[in-house]
């Protein structure tokens, strides 16, 4: 026997999340207005459904699904490029966006998309271990690195991770090395920013992160950081 399995997600109309997907590079496979609203997307191995429900308010969605692969940084940027051609900018807040690519502490390498319906997309990549959040760090910064990213990243509990952010950018008695105070600007810009900061404070924040002093060999051991920055700059108006 050969079983399949399927996520069903809501959405309150259809064609929105139609065009998200679309412009992912997802194939509409089938879609119905009447009696209800259904619709189907594939794309490769990957086929995800949706019930349309006209009073479903996509802010209170818990709803979302899981898609591995062995390509997560080229689906990213193809992803990336394909939302910007459709929407005209990449949406990096509010409904629908598209996150950061991190390499997370249980084991993956991945980003997390909401779609129109309030779904949260996350697609990873594993990179080791067994899935299970390694130990926090016991140095300060790292530490603070380790659950502001979580928190950001993966539970999607901004405020959490900005109060973990701005406790420890405020410590006096000690300081970071330059290329964690680089991490901890650019995601504490990043996290502005999702929140709905205004441009020119997030602007403020990113040109604090870039005025760190780095060599070349420390810029090389962030590149995922370096390139949020360059993302976030170019997301802002």
């Amino acid at each position: 026997m050969t079983e399949k399995t399927i996520p069903l997600l809501t959405c309150p109309a259809i064609a929105p999340v139609a065009e998200f997907y679309t412009a992912l590079g997802f194939a509409v496979t089938f879609e119905q207005h009447s009696p209800y609203a259904y619709l189907v997307v594939e794309r490769g191995t990957v086929e995800l459904q949706f019930l349309g429900m006209k009073n479903f308010d996509p802010a209170t969605s818990l709803g979302g699904c899981y898609i591995l692969t062995d390509e997560v940084d080229a689906l990213h940027e193809i992803f990336r490029a394909g939302l910007k051609e459709t929407y005209g900018k990449v949406p990096t807040r509010g409904i629908p966006r598209i996150g950061p690519l991190k390499d997370m502490a249980y084991g993956v390498r991945q980003f997390l998309m909401t779609d129109p319906g309030g779904n949260s997309v996350r697609v990873g990549q594993p990179t080791g271990g067994d899935g299970h959040i390694e130990p926090a760090p016991k140095d300060t910064f790292e530490r603070a690195l380790h659950f502001a990213a979580l928190f950001a990243d993966s539970k999607e509990d901004l405020p959490a991770a900005a109060t973990v952010l701005d406790r420890v950018l405020a410590l006096t008695h000690r300081r970071p090395t330059p290329v964690q105070r680089a991490r901890l600007l650019i995601l504490r810009a990043d996290v502005a920013h999702r929140t709905g900061e205004d441009a020119a404070a997030v602007t403020r924040r990113l040109d604090e992160a870039a005025a760190v002093p780095l060599s070349d060999a420390e810029r090389a051991t962030i590149p995922d950081d370096l390139a949020r920055l360059a993302e976030l700059r170019l997301s802002l108006p």
